[in-house]
């Protein structure tokens, strides 16, 4: 039985044994065993909104990427990862042990892992879709790996259900597709993706979410839209999602771009939207596109020293995940492998006698950090030239760096990054301490 279901029926016998002794029950706290919905809003496992900040990573396509992979995305600035898996219907099946290592790596990383099934995408027009039920099939086949992560994992059951051919079979199919996973033990949150390969231009999933989010017997359903060409104008954008909003149904944008094959998507109205009702969004994706859409990688090859442009406004840009993500708070007081106080990575591109280092400080704390400083020694004969996004000074090997005005705050669960260029004589090793204000950090 799911747990949410339990405690509503503990919860109705309280109520009855009361009314019979005309005695008021006493106030209990609701059991939240993860992550849950109300009133519309995703609520991670301490009652606290949870607002995906985050990316897609091609992780089935990818696997030896993956843990280099979420590091960096971590070090983005993203609280959330969409992670690429298959059900082994169109590509080499990620069993139960992968899964297993895939959602530690995102708790390692402090990032909550939106698992989905890819192999159903399209399904009825694309030929070699699987449809729903197989996806069922296999989260109850890798229950394994997900039962006791529901503080950290949400099941994104399946990826663009249906493309543009029988698509009002997405109600039906959904439904079932809840319940069954509800019925085989599966009591994570979980997430629905639209029809019509995820763009619902034909409005299936928006005029019928209400019946989909009443049938799942613990009402932790979260819909998904995907907006690529059909999501071209503020006005389109600001439609569909505020229907949701007006509603009260938990919506995230689980994909977007920059531009796509079908059409130039509206990426500043959908940033700008999502921000100012509190709505997630993950943007496609990490790196490795191919097919022709090579445009829509974040970084290229897998290098997150290279961002592109579509990077570069994802993560840096106006209403972009460094100034809007924060941390779940189920990471809060985990040290993640480290240091609970801050976490540094370091990412180093050497050239021999030259090289650039991109430095990231998170803040994994409840507080922002205003005028920081950070400091860590060379451990060769390496030399700054020139630092951008902060201040730095060097004596000897020891290096003190100091914010600009726009990077003087580090917000609370965010990060602030800066990048400086050097020259070095032999050995060009990366630091391996850092302080914050005087408090050792994590390294990543």
């Amino acid at each position: 039985m799911s747990r949410f279901r339990a405690a509503a029926a503990t919860s109705a016998l309280l109520a009855a044994c009361a009314s019979l002794l005309a005695v008021a029950p006493p106030a209990q706290a609701a059991e939240s065993p993860g992550f849950h919905v109300q009133d519309g809003r995703l609520l991670d496992a301490n009652d606290k909104d949870f607002v995906l900040r985050g990316v897609n990573h091609a992780h089935t396509w990818y696997p030896d990427r993956t843990d280099q992979a979420l590091k960096d995305i971590k070090a983005k600035g993203a609280n959330s990862v969409r992670v690429v898996l298959s059900t082994g219907d169109q590509w080499t099946k990620n069993d139960t042990a992968d899964v297993a290592r895939v959602v530690d790596q995102c708790k390692k990383n402090r990032l909550i892992c939106v698992l989905e099934a890819h192999d159903t995408t399209g399904y009825g027009e694309a030929g070699a879709a699987a449809p729903l039920s197989k996806a069922v099939d296999y989260w109850l086949d890798v229950k394994g790996a997900l039962v006791g992560q529901e503080k950290y994992v949400l099941v994104n059951i399946g990826n663009e259900p249906y493309g543009n051919t029988n698509y009002a079979a997405w109600t039906g199919d959904t439904k079932t597709a809840i319940g069954r996973l509800r019925a085989g033990g599966i009591d994570h949150t979980l997430m629905v993706d639209a029809p019509n390969w995820g763009q619902d231009w034909s409005f299936t999933m928006r005029d019928n979410a209400a019946g989909v989010f009443a049938a799942d017997p613990d009402k932790n359903t979260v819909f998904d839209i995907h907006m690529y060409g059909v999501y071209d104008t503020p006005a389109e954008v600001s439609d569909y999602l505020n229907r949701f909003k007006a509603a009260k149904l938990p919506v995230v944008v689980g994909e977007f771009g920059d531009m796509h094959s079908d059409g130039n998507p509206d990426e500043d109205a959908i940033m700008a939207t999502a921000q100012s009702l509190g709505i997630g969004y993950l943007g496609w994706s990490w790196s490795g596109n191919g097919g022709g859409v090579e445009y829509l990688d974040l970084v290229r090859n897998f290098d997150a020293a290279q961002l592109s442009g579509w990077g570069k406004r994802l993560f840096d840009g106006a209403n972009g995940i460094k100034a809007t993500a924060k941390e779940a708070s189920v990471f809060a007081g985990s040290d993640g492998g480290g240091s609970g106080a801050c976490a540094v990575s370091y990412r180093l591109s050497d050239w021999g006698t030259s090289f650039n280092a991109e430095i990231t400080v998170r803040n994994p704390s409840a507080r922002n950090v205003d005028d920081w400083a950070l400091d860590f020694a060379f451990p060769a004969q390496q030399k700054i030239n020139s630092v951008w996004n902060a201040r730095a000074t060097q004596d000897g090997a020891r290096v003190h760096v100091t914010p600009e005005s726009w990077t003087k705050s580090i917000p609370a669960g965010g990060s602030v990054s800066f990048g400086l260029n050097g020259s070095s004589t032999g050995n060009n090793a990366v630091p391996d301490a850092f302080t914050l204000n005087g408090k050792t950090c994590a390294t990543a």
